[in-house]
């Protein structure tokens, strides 16, 4: 059965993943950090705040297809 916090997590989770795959990776930090709120143990949330923070570091390029490749193990 989901909780509340799972449920409200899901919801975030989503909206960040929108935002990720728009290249709006600002705002769907937001989102992400806001889902990690609601639910700390959250992993997907945990993995794409990171990756967030990496893109707004690195831009990504105009014809990016949303995959991220790893760069080191």
């Amino acid at each position: 059965m989901l909780t509340k916090e799972k449920l409200q997590c899901i919801k975030l989770f989503e909206e960040g993943l929108q935002l990720y795959r728009v290249k709006n990776f600002s705002d769907a930090l937001l989102k992400f950090e806001e889902a990690l709120k609601v639910y700390p143990e959250d992993g997907p949330s945990k993995v794409f705040v990171e990756r967030c923070k990496y893109f707004l570091q690195n831009p990504v390029p105009e014809d990016w297809d949303g995959v991220f490749e790893m760069k080191t193990k």
